[in-house]
């Protein structure tokens, strides 16, 4: 019996105890915080995603040059969210090593 397994109830006790209850964080929260953290990501995701819509709009009604000129833009912007990305995790980290 002295190695019996903790309970559900156990463990929610046992945090209490601690302190340690973690809080729930909604959607909305999350996405807030993760863009005050990083603002430059999302504006990165709306300017590849603008630049592939057009340039597939581009592309169906003939414009060719076009479509070609918002590819490249396409791929700059996702360079530029991914150097956003990787600069956030570094300053992310930096903060929590001090």
């Amino acid at each position: 019996m002295a190695n019996q397994e903790p309970t559900d109830l156990d463990w929610v006790q046992l945090r209490r105890e601690m302190g340690t209850i973690p809080q729930v964080e909604t959607t909305q929260e999350k996405f807030v915080r993760k863009f005050q953290e990083n603002p430059f990501v999302p504006l990165g995701c709306a300017a590849t995603a603008g630049a592939l819509t057009y340039g597939l709009w581009c592309f169906r009604n003939g414009k060719t040059h076009m479509s070609q000129t918002m590819m490249r833009m396409r791929i700059l912007a996702q360079g530029f969210t991914i150097t956003a990305l990787v600069v956030g995790v570094v300053m992310t980290t930096g903060k929590t090593l001090k």
